[in-house]
């Protein structure tokens, strides 16, 4: 911890020359490897006897030496860098794949759990540039101001923003004026479920593919949904709003508890439209599936409209909210 700076750059530069040693023996002449053995006991034998002056001497020979036997050229750089960069891609990539996967959240089924994209309607114009670097760093917000320059009409949706398709405007009509909030950006942990069988209360993510009910995309193909899992296999379900039933009793956790006290903006569990579309009836989860629901019960498309999700389709627990810097940032419960 105290050990002073030339000591650690000796020490260093000894174990950088062992490792050319190990790494270029059989390239190097007699003489230059001689030399180079010779540096490296000249340093070791100064750095015994604490004599600064020999240690920084031993050092500066030991360092010329290295430099004249291995000259730097421009193609060995390249070559260093274009290493950094394909271990790096490859270390992220495999961690992708098998451990952590980014995820945006793309809609509101989950709020105020998680964000998706939000908009905030404003008349005043937007403020000055620092002040919207700084926002979209923490916040994620993006400013717009859409104003028609003829009379058109609408066909995308703008998010809170009362701009639906079919709407006419005008020239010279503010469309969209105001700030969107970015989804919540979480890390999907991948690995867990390949050991263990995801359990009630997760807040998980899965593939839409092979369910009956959500179309998919020509051209991205199906989309990914993160919801709450509410029932594993064999779970009986029922819903009587705003309480979710699970074998017979209110459903336990904190997140279903949340969501049943049905105080704002939490509003509890709303009936569904194909399964647990009546609070006398239940639903039991075949061997193979999973039920999922939104928090944001009442505008949430899940298991309660195209039922459940196969276990082949899952992807991973919601494990951190990483951006933006939000209430939600931290691990999701």
């Amino acid at each position: 911890m105290f050990t002073s700076r030339h000591v650690k750059h000796s020490r260093l530069l000894l174990r950088h020359a062992r490792k050319y040693l190990r790494y270029k023996d059989d390239l190097l002449s007699g003489s230059d490897r001689e030399e180079i053995v010779a540096g490296m006991k000249s340093l070791r034998d100064a750095l015994r006897q604490k004599d600064r002056e020999r240690i920084h001497s031993a050092a500066d020979t030991l360092d010329k030496t290295l430099h004249r036997v291995t000259p730097v050229t421009w193609e060995s750089h390249w070559r260093e860098n274009c290493e950094v960069i394909l271990v790096a891609i490859i270390v992220a990539v495999g961690i992708r794949c098998y451990f952590l996967q980014p995820f945006k959240i793309p809609t509101g089924s989950m709020q105020p759990t998680l964000n998706g994209i939000i908009g905030h309607p404003s008349t005043d114009p937007p403020p000055n540039i620092l002040r919207q670097i700084g926002e979209f760093i923490v916040l994620g917000r993006n400013y717009i101001n859409v104003v028609s320059r003829e009379d058109d009409q609408v066909f995308e949706i703008a998010p809170n923003f009362n701009v639906y398709p079919g709407r006419i405007c005008h020239r010279g009509e503010i469309i969209a004026r105001g700030a969107i909030d970015t989804g919540d950006q979480v890390f999907v942990d991948k690995f867990s479920y390949n050991f263990a069988k995801p359990h009630r209360g997760d807040v998980f993510v899965f593939r839409t593919n092979h369910i009956p009910g959500i179309r998919e995309d020509p051209e991205a193909g199906s989309p990914f949904y993160i919801k709450r899992l509410a029932g594993v296999p064999g779970d009986r379900l029922r819903i009587d709003p705003p309480f979710l039933y699970v074998n017979g009793k209110k459903a336990e956790g904190c997140g279903f508890a949340r969501v049943m006290s049905a105080t704002p903006p939490y509003r509890g569990y709303a009936l569904g439209r194909e399964y647990l579309s009546q609070p006398d009836r239940s639903f039991t989860v075949p061997q193979d599936g999973y039920f999922a629901l939104g928090d944001n019960s009442y505008n949430s498309y899940d298991s309660r409209y195209w039922g459940t999700v196969p276990d082949t389709n899952l992807v991973g627990r919601g494990l951190f909210v990483y951006w933006p810097f939000n209430p939600h940032w931290g691990l999701i419960r």
